[in-house]
């Protein structure tokens, strides 16, 4: 064999076996897939309240009648994105309303979409259960914990506690006249111990994407379907602050004009509006967030319907947006004082540079770029404006990728940003989940302190 031909048969077979390094086993893509499929879930309303009526259902259930008084302890981060969100299907903000129907007509057993039975009935009967306030809220104190709701309702002679942590369908702990029925281990016993998970990384998430076969990924076409139709549904009326009539329809319209990048802005800022104020449409959600599953999903749909991209492409490129946004939530957790539009735009950026043409060199470049921009940017609660910072995100999302598919990137020598992109994106997640615990107090004490 010539010489030249033996380099390159052995520059051909380094070449295999660093791919081979980097590809996941049969049993890591199951359980990532699975991972998806949990984490990628239907909800109404916003999350938060929507865990909180979802509490006080159980609670009501095991009661076996409805109670006479409620109390729900909140840790802080679950108050402050439940106070000034609509409630689906109300007309009516905040948690009175959604623990009333969580007690009247909530079903455990539907999760997120707790009040999916509302009607018009059952609306009159909550408002007339407020009005006797048969509930009260409290601030929970001394826990770390940053997504805890605690129920303890009566009827007659009989008391239960409910106890959901850590995730926004996960019961952690049930207790009925003194005996315990469920007792997860985590902070309500002060033994934090950490839920089994896939460990994610860069890498990881790339292969799921592009190297698994098509038809085991086909389901994330369902978040596009539903997302869609919550956009398209939205654009029928008027939401809160309209943000995507704006874009599409405003005074000044010719200052933006009707491009790929307004439209991408318009249709997701538009499901977000709708949610935001109430309405009763479901929308795909990511890591316990709508605004995440949307912000994920549709400026990605978008760009590949406008482009003329395959089914396949769109596929995967949904399956890198939101796996990317399931990875950088391990670290960040499910509630921060970071918005939560930073981490899910970061994967709709990675999402839209495949869709670009862009190698995994090349994605990373695009967390690069977002992780320079945005990072920081406060999440405030859950409200009609957080349509604004949606569509922030999808702005940024596509300038970091364009920039990307340019080669050109924020460097290791500029602020938080690291050489390696987990480094990178860990780096992000320290400053959401710890350094902005102090400003995610500010922010509740600024919210709850108004008018005094």
């Amino acid at each position: 064999m010539k010489k030249c031909h033996i380099v390159l048969y052995l520059c051909i077979n380094i070449l295999e076996i660093q791919i081979k390094k980097t590809m996941l086993s049969q049993q890591e893509r199951f359980d990532i897939i699975t991972l998806i499929k949990y984490e990628v879930t239907p909800a109404i309303g916003c999350t938060e309240p929507i865990a909180v009526a979802l509490a006080v259902a159980k609670a009501q259930e095991v009661l076996g009648c409805l109670p006479d008084t409620i109390k729900v302890f909140l840790s802080p981060n679950i108050l402050k994105n439940a106070m000034g969100v609509g409630i689906p299907g109300t007309g009516m903000v905040g948690l009175p309303i959604a623990i009333a129907l969580g007690a009247l007509i909530g079903k455990s057993e539907y999760g997120l979409e707790v009040l999916k039975d509302l009607t018009p009935d059952a609306l009159e009967q909550g408002k007339k259960m407020i009005e006797n306030k048969p509930a009260t809220v409290y601030l929970k104190q001394d826990i770390t914990e940053k997504l805890y709701i605690e129920v303890i309702a009566k009827c007659g002679k009989d008391n239960v506690k409910v106890i959901i942590s850590r995730d926004h369908t996960r019961f952690s702990y049930i207790e009925k006249n003194g005996t315990i029925l469920l007792h997860l281990k985590d902070e309500i016993d002060g033994d934090v111990q950490k839920d089994e998970t896939v460990d994610l990384s860069f890498l990881k998430v790339c292969d799921l994407a592009f190297e698994s076969p098509i038809e085991e990924l086909r389901f994330i076409l369902e978040t596009a379907k539903m997302n869609t139709a919550a956009s398209n549904e939205s654009l029928k009326g008027e939401y809160g602050h309209s943000v995507a009539q704006t874009v599409r329809h405003g005074s000044q319209q010719n200052v933006m004009g009707n491009t790929i990048f307004t439209r991408m802005l318009s249709v997701t800022a538009a499901a977000c509006d709708a949610r935001m104020a109430g309405a009763t449409f479901p929308v795909m959600s990511n890591s316990g967030s709508g605004n995440q599953g949307i912000a994920a999903t549709l400026p990605v749909s978008v760009f590949a319907e406008e482009t003329g991209k395959s089914e396949e492409e769109l596929i995967r490129a949904l399956v890198l947006s939101h796996l990317m946004t399931i990875y950088i939530k391990q670290s960040l957790g499910r509630l921060s004082g970071l918005c939560g539009a930073v981490v899910a735009a970061t994967g709709s950026a990675c999402g839209i540079t495949y869709l670009m043409g862009g190698s995994r060199e090349q994605i990373a470049f695009s967390i690069k770029n977002m992780i320079g921009n945005i990072t920081g940017m406060i999440c405030d609660g859950a409200k009609p404006s957080c349509a604004l910072k949606v569509s922030n995100g999808v702005s940024t999302a596509t300038l970091s990728a364009l920039m990307a598919i340019d080669n050109k990137v924020v460097t290791s020598i500029e602020g938080i940003t690291d050489e390696d992109v987990d480094k990178t994106i860990h780096n992000l997640t320290k400053i959401g989940s710890e350094a902005m615990n102090e400003t995610d107090r500010m922010v509740l004490q600024i919210m709850t302190s108004k008018g005094e």
